[in-house]
């Protein structure tokens, strides 16, 4: 039984097959790119962005483990066989999420992304800065990630209001949901997070008309998928001042290429998809439960379900 893995690079193997001899010992770990392996061998897949058709090519294929909670980068393969999905469910990048909501939020509550920028320019300028509980903050998403951070952001003081498909009720937490309530959730929120999957609906939801119906000023976070942002609208919401701020941590195409305009803009913020990414132990620790579980009965953690598209 092989376990394919294409995450970390290749000069990660060593590393990978040390953590599943003691988590697996009967696990054969090989590499994406092994030409040794032979394709009928192969029963399970532990990826990032494999090529289009490849994983098509493995008869046997039983189960596909995302190196990330994404799938996008598995969905744009037009090929990809018909088995399960298990999307990266680290209890870590739970944890990981938490504390990038709430060290980014911190950041742009009490302007520091307004400090850096003087700090290029050498200028000493004070920012008036409000205590967290007048500081409105506003999460898309009430998923696996987004849910955590909005109730790590509530315990920190903040008022938070959260916008998600569906109605839920949270405890000191103003909830809205579908597209109808998108502009009353917009209107009040001074620093918004999203934390969205990547669906046909959330695709190039951070536009003009969204960053319109925020208040003048407001800051933006985006640590869901790159294709939830429409960069040259970010730019010109930024240019007018509609916009103060934004930090992202996703792109359409990374590494984020030398001549992107975000890269030198002084109010956009760059962190390499890094928000929630649990390390090799922890991730190898999902990865051996995820197959032990389909092992016993079929059972996919964390499942991809193709009809919500997340």
């Amino acid at each position: 039984m092989i376990l394919l893995v294409k995450t970390g690079g290749a000069a990660s193997l060593p590393e990978w097959q040390a953590l599943f001899a003691e988590l697996l010992p009967g696990l054969e770990v090989r590499w994406w790119d092994d030409p040794t392996v032979r394709p009928e061998d192969v029963a399970y897949a532990f990826v990032w962005a494999p090529e289009p058709g490849r994983l098509a090519s493995f008869p046997n294929l039983r189960l596909v483990i995302s190196s990330g909670a994404g799938v996008d980068h598995l969905l744009a393969d037009d090929r990809l066989p018909a088995v399960p999905i298990a999307k990266m469910g680290a209890p870590e990048a739970v944890a990981r999420m938490r504390e990038y909501a709430l060290a980014t939020v911190l950041f742009h509550h009490r302007k520091f992304h307004r400090f850096i920028a003087n700090q290029r320019v050498r200028r000493w300028e004070e920012a008036e800065t409000t205590e967290a509980a007048n500081r409105t903050v506003g999460i898309m998403g009430l998923g696996t990630l987004g849910l955590p951070a909005a109730c790590a952001l509530r315990e920190a003081g903040f008022r938070v209001r959260a916008w998600a498909r569906t109605e839920r009720a949270l405890e000191g937490i103003e909830t809205f949901a579908g597209a109808s309530a998108l502009p009353a959730f917009l209107s009040s929120t001074e620093i918004l997070l999203c934390l969205l999957a990547a669906t046909p609906e959330t695709t190039g939801i951070l536009n003009a008309r969204t960053f319109a119906m925020l208040p003048r000023g407001a800051c933006v976070i985006n640590a869901a998928r790159g294709c939830h942002v429409v960069i040259p609208d970010l730019l010109a919401a930024l240019e007018s001042g509609q916009l103060e701020a934004a930090t992202l941590d996703v792109f359409d195409v990374e590494p984020l290429p030398e001549d992107s305009p975000v890269w030198t803009h002084p109010m956009i913020f760059v962190t390499p998809h890094v928000a929630s990414f649990p390390d090799r132990a922890a991730r190898a620790r999902f990865v051996a439960e995820a197959i032990r579980a389909f092992e016993v009965d079929g059972t996919v953690l964390n499942a991809f379900d193709p009809r919500r598209g997340y």
